[in-house]
């Protein structure tokens, strides 16, 4: 009986004692995270918070106070402009390592992997968490590398091991986790030891996605009431991460905006479809197309050419939108892109929307010299001027600010610079 009190007696205090360690129901990459070097401990603080879907002129139509107060006591861009496809997946992609589709690999929220032989979707959990898909060196990676601890409460790529390597701590995505929690788990890991505290955290809300994609970006209601509710979330995290008194720099970006689109002028993605001719991979404002084995490259452009009806067909390294010469060969032979206000969809959900009666719905994904669909990029914290802004800018730049903060390496094999940024920097960061 008294070696069973004794046993109990000692369980509980180990307990007791990794109750701080216990606290979070975050994924701890292995069974041993990363622990800070001595040259990490004096490094500040950077949070990368993803607004996904935030348009470039949301804040000055609505002043939600906390973000309006975030801004004019920092830095502020007219507009973050995303890579092509504006779509969700490249573009944190590319925040995230400082590379274009092109080069990172996710081109699209759905492609073909001509090296696997499989379309990668969004929606399939395998796929998102399989760290293969995903080139170039995400900013946790670089920070991991540098034996700097790193978290994540989402953002894309960060569930996957991608060259071997999780941020130390992760949340495995899942849209129904309540913002004020995510927000909670961030200050937890702020609360942490200085040895396992993270010096780089990335955040990502939907709010703003989600009610622009409903109702359009012209409901000012609906987009309002998102926006007012989500910067209560933002602005508790300000105040919390304030209080720490940590060197911590908050940077807030989006991967796109959003413009109005009219149901009625939703093109069926089967109305070019021919699965005897060639694969078609549909992200509504560009379609892929990948010709079949042994099938005549010019009988397919062809045929696409003479279905042309408020949208037009390119050889991949003709497509407008890229900014460079497309070489990625899972971009496919052609790109469909419909004319700017039409979108692709399917049959089945077309009919859905008009059923509903929805005739009105926000989508993204086309040109980014459509300033609808340009995003954000606020900064604010010790490393960043006051009350400072800039033109519009690339999001390719965001990695190599990041690094410069935080001392990374910035890898020579990125596309974004940052002598294009780095006027936001206080000269002594500089």
């Amino acid at each position: 009986m008294m070696k069973k009190t004794i046993v109990y007696g000692i369980i509980l205090i180990i307990c007791i004692c990794t109750l701080p360690s216990c606290k979070s129901s975050s994924n701890v990459t292995g069974s041993t995270p990363t622990i800070n070097s001595k040259a990490s401990l004096e490094k500040p603080y950077v949070i990368l918070i993803s607004l996904d879907g935030f348009r470039w002129d949301y804040v000055e139509k609505y002043q939600p106070p906390h973000l309006s107060t975030f801004i004019n006591n920092g830095v502020k861009a007219q507009s973050l402009i995303p890579s092509f496809p504006s779509k969700t997946f490249p573009n944190h992609y590319t925040i995230a390592t400082g590379m274009y589709p092109d080069q990172h690999g996710i081109i699209g929220n759905s492609f073909y992997s001509n090296e696997k032989k499989v379309t990668y979707n969004i929606g399939n959990r395998e796929m998102v968490e399989d760290g293969t898909f995903y080139g170039g060196d995400p900013i946790w990676v670089q920070a991991e590398r540098a034996h700097m601890v790193s978290a994540s409460y989402f953002f894309v790529g960060s569930e996957a091991a991608i060259q071997g390597i999780r941020p130390s701590y992760y949340e495995i995505y899942d849209g129904k986790i309540e913002n004020q929690k995510r927000v909670t788990q961030v200050i937890d890991w702020l609360g942490l030891p200085k040895k396992r505290r993270p010096h780089l955290i990335t955040m990502y809300f939907s709010d703003m996605d989600d009610t622009g994609h409903k109702y359009g970006p012209r409901n000012d209601e609906e987009l309002k009431k998102a926006l007012f509710d989500l910067d209560e979330n933002l602005g508790t995290l300000f105040k919390e991460a304030e209080a720490t008194g940590l060197p911590i720099n908050i940077i807030i970006v989006s991967d796109h905006g959003m413009t109005e689109l009219s149901t009625s002028k939703m093109i069926p993605i089967e109305s070019i479809e021919n699965d005897e001719l060639f694969l078609t991979i549909n992200n509504g404002a560009i379609v892929n197309i990948h010709p079949k084995k042994d099938i005549d490259k010019d009988a397919v452009y062809t045929y696409l050419k003479q279905k042309e009806a408020h949208f037009k067909v390119y050889k991949t390294e003709n497509t407008p939108g890229f900014e460079y010469t497309p070489k990625n060969k899972d971009w496919g032979t052609f790109q469909v892109l419909p004319d700017f206000g039409y979108y692709f969809s399917s049959r089945k959900r077309i009919a859905s929307l008009h059923e509903n009666n929805i005739t009105t719905v926000g989508v993204h994904g086309y040109d980014t010299k459509q300033k609808d669909m340009h995003g954000i990029f606020y900064a604010n914290g010790p490393a960043f001027k006051n009350n400072y802004a800039i033109p519009s800018l690339k999001n390719i730049h965001i990695y190599p600010l990041i690094c410069e903060i935080l001392k990374l390496e910035i890898p020579n094999t990125i596309d974004g610079k940052l002598n294009q940024i780095n006027s936001v920097l206080k000269p002594t960061v500089n």
